[in-house]
């Protein structure tokens, strides 16, 4: 093959399938924003660590928006401390999700939607398809609707409008991922450390019961509310 590229330097290279897969692996995943983190030689671990946490937080997101705070605090003022352990072991199951896909991504070069259509048949994969579009919306749905609640009840606005201020979210992390993904980290990094900060306030103001906080993270069918 190198030699019909030296001999045809517009000969196209023959893509072969890897071993274990269907297909082979055409394109990286989210192309438009794919690359390498970049990290000093001879750096520190810590200095390392930094450069990795933006992506990190990319993740943690995702459980830190408000449809599952909205959830949370009816949960909890329903039922008390009873389903903390439920939350203790959704969020075990979370790292376990995220550390296969990332192990996925680093060892295939494949995120977890190439992976379904380079190793299944398209009878298969299709369907795959339609049920992660349907947990999609049903995710953001939770999104828009608590972020326009929360916008009604921090300035009045109506849900209406709530619901198109989010919209408009989408349209602002695409214009700051035009200056480069640093910029989208850097956002992202800034509204969880708002985040952090009234989730601290929150607990001060309500003085839990710490015991009854740790007993919760066992699972037990009595009610401790």
């Amino acid at each position: 093959m190198e030699m019909d590229a030296q001999v045809n330097p517009t000969a196209r290279p023959v893509v072969v399938a890897e071993s274990g897969w269907r297909a082979p692996n055409r394109e990286p995943s989210l192309a438009d924003v794919f690359g390498s983190i970049r990290v000093k030689q001879g750096g520190s671990f810590w200095a390392k660590l930094v450069a990795f946490l933006g992506p990190g937080y990319l993740v943690a997101v995702g459980y830190m928006d408000p449809g599952n705070w909205a959830t949370s605090l009816a949960g909890g003022s329903k039922f008390g401390y009873a389903l903390l352990s439920v939350a203790l072991i959704s969020n075990i199951m979370a790292i376990i999700l995220q550390s296969l896909c990332a192990r996925l991504g680093v060892g295939a070069g494949r995120d977890l939607a190439q992976a379904c259509r380079d190793a299944y048949p398209r009878w298969v994969a299709w369907p795959l398809w339609l049920f992660a579009e349907i947990a999609i919306s049903a995710t953001d749905l939770a999104e828009i609707i608590g972020t326009a609640i929360g916008l009604n009840l921090l300035f009045g606005i109506p849900l209406e409008i709530g619901v198109l201020i989010t919209a408009l979210d989408v349209f602002l992390i695409l214009a700051l991922q035009a200056l480069g993904f640093r910029w989208v980290e850097a956002f992202v990094v800034a509204l969880l450390g708002v985040i952090a900060a009234c989730f601290a306030i929150q607990i001060a103001l309500a003085n839990p019961d710490w015991g009854a906080v740790i007993r919760g993270f066992r699972p037990d069918r009595r009610d401790r509310a």
